[in-house]
Formats: C-alpha cells, sequence, structure tokens
C-alpha cells in the first residue's frame, strides 16, 4: 500500500502533464528546455543533496555493493536484450536494445525511491545513474550509431550526472559540508525532482492517440521485457545473491523504470527508428504506473523476510 500511495501521487502529477498538454499549456519547446533545467540543475543537486550527510563507512559499503548490482543488472540486461531481440529492420533492432538496457533511473525512480526509502534510497540510486551514464554514453552510443568514433571521453565524464556523483562525494567523504546558504538552495531545486519529470513524462503520455501500435509484437516483447522480465530476473539474482536491506529495492526500483528518455534523442541523432523509441517511452511509462508497484513491493517484501 505504500509503494501504491507514493506510485499514485506520481500519477497525480503524471496527469497534470498530460492535462497541460492537452490544453496546450506546454509545448515541445517548453517540455525540451525544461528537460535540460532538470539534467543540469534538478538531478545533479538531488544527488549532492543526498550525499550530504555524516561519513559513514557501512554507507560507503553499500555504495560500492550498490554500484556492482548496478553493472551487473546493466550486463543482464543486454543478455537478454540480445538474446531476444533480432529484427530485419537493424534501425528498429538497435532502438528495442538500447530501450530494454537503459532504464529512466534518473526520472522516474528518484522519485520512487525517495519517496520509499528515504534519501538513503536516492544515495544509493546514484549508483545505478553512475553506472548508467558510462554506459549509455559508450556502449549506448555505439549501439545506436553502429561506430566506435561516436565515443567522446569528454561527455564520458563530463556529463551532469557524472558531475553531480562527484561533487556529492567529495562532500560525502570530506569532513567539510555545506553551509547553509547552499544547502538551502541545493534542498529546494532537488525538491523539484519530483513534480517536473512526472509533468514531463504526463506531456508525452498525451502524444498517445491510439494503441494500435501495440500490434507490433516485438514492439510488446521489448516493453515487456523492460518493465517486467529485466526487473523480476534482477530481483530474483540479487535476492539469490544475498542481497538485502535497502539495496534490494533500490536496484530494483531502478531496473523496473520505462524505457530512458534519451532513447528518443539518440535515435532522432543516428536516425534510427524515432516512431519505435517515442512509442517504447511513452507506452512502456504509461505500463510501468502498473508494473512498479507490484515489483517494488516484492522486492520491499522480500528484503524484510
Amino acid at each position: 500500500m505504500t509503494v501504491a500511495t507514493q506510485v499514485a501521487v506520481l500519477f497525480i502529477l503524471i496527469s497534470i502533464g498530460f492535462i497541460c498538454a492537452k490544453k496546450s499549456i506546454l509545448d515541445e519547446y517548453t517540455i525540451k528546455h525544461l528537460t535540460n533545467f532538470i539534467l543540469y540543475f534538478v538531478t545533479p543537486t538531488v544527488v549532492i543533496n543526498s550525499f550530504n550527510r555524516e561519513y559513514d563507512p557501512l554507507l560507503v559499503k553499500k555504495l560500492i555493493i550498490s554500484a556492482i548490482c548496478a553493472a551487473a543488472l546493466h550486463f543482464l540486461s543486454m543478455l537478454l536484450s540480445y538474446l531476444l531481440i533480432h529484427d530485419k529492420d537493424k534501425a528498429k533492432q538497435a532502438v528495442l536494445r538500447y530501450g530494454i538496457i537503459f532504464s529512466n533511473c534518473g526520472y522516474m525512480a528518484l522519485p520512487l525511491q525517495n519517496a520509499i526509502l528515504g534519501t538513503e534510497g536516492v544515495f544509493l540510486g546514484t549508483a545505478y545513474i553512475a553506472v548508467f551514464n558510462l554506459l549509455t554514453w559508450t556502449y549506448g552510443l555505439v549501439l545506436m550509431s553502429g561506430k566506435m568514433s561516436e565515443i567522446n571521453i569528454k561527455k564520458v565524464f563530463l556529463n551532469p550526472g557524472i558531475i553531480g556523483i562527484t561533487v556529492g562525494l567529495i562532500i560525502f567523504l570530506s569532513p567539510i559540508k555545506l553551509p547553509a546558504i547552499i544547502a538551502s538552495p541545493v534542498v529546494h531545486l532537488s525538491n523539484l525532482n519530483t513534480p517536473l519529470p512526472m509533468i514531463i513524462i504526463g506531456f508525452y503520455l498525451a502524444q498517445i492517440t491510439s494503441f494500435a501500435v501495440l500490434k507490433d509484437l516485438k514492439l510488446v516483447l521489448g516493453i515487456f521485457l523492460r518493465l517486467v522480465l529485466c526487473p523480476l530476473t534482477a530481483l530474483t539474482l540479487l535476492y539469490l545473491c544475498g542481497i538485502r536491506d535497502n539495496i534490494l529495492p533500490a536496484m530494483v526500483i531502478a531496473i523496473s523504470a520505462p524505457t530512458a528518455a534519451n532513447t528518443t534523442m539518440f535515435a532522432a541523432k543516428y536516425e534510427k527508428d524515432t516512431q519505435t523509441a517515442v512509442t517504447m517511452v511513452a507506452i512502456g511509462t504509461l505500463f510501468s504506473i502498473f508494473t512498479i508497484p507490484l515489483i517494488a513491493s516484492a522486492a520491499l517484501a522480500l528484503c524484510n523476510l
């Protein structure tokens, strides 16, 4: 019920974005710049705020374990996508595989991790985001472009997500914490990480005009892998490996999130199947409202056994 309540809150925020899209209060131009604002300011402050705490060796251990789990879960998704997704249309195949491997672990997972697990959930969730950023700007670029030359070391290590994690680690590992005059704006900005991404998701859901796209069985399979098979396989493997405490639900929530929003950006940039990308993000987000509570609840129940 706790998970369902938090998802219901997110759903209400998503509905506001949906209404704003239908009433033309928000448009593509606004959403594009709002997304950049979240990327460059809100998400880094969420991470920094979660790291602005007293140094705790136990938390360092949990963070390292989370990072290892995050890497393993990404490779698990890669394996499943390569085993189960094959298409003569290589542009569509690349999009489907990318959409299965990379979840919306920032916009969709962080608010839920924070709501259910508190700041420690966000703290552990940053490990998943760090692995996501490293892989999306390396493996993800090669997958979408088909060229190793597309890898840009500057983007790998100087993107907002990695910068936020680096700054947060420095604060966490040092005896000096943020003074109140800086910590207060950081908290206020980080509080925007729940409403703004949900409103953006609602905007994109409003772009769905028909469910006829679900006749595409390859697309349905891709969404099923992203929302059900990958999370349930991850939950099973993590549990069997002895992962418990907040690490288990934090990692499971991250991998349970729908397809990453940047799938559409990469698809457009490298002239892949943008229609499949947009549909996978939008439809996946819609169905995740029902799948995430069930899988997250299972993770919470198992970690308490």
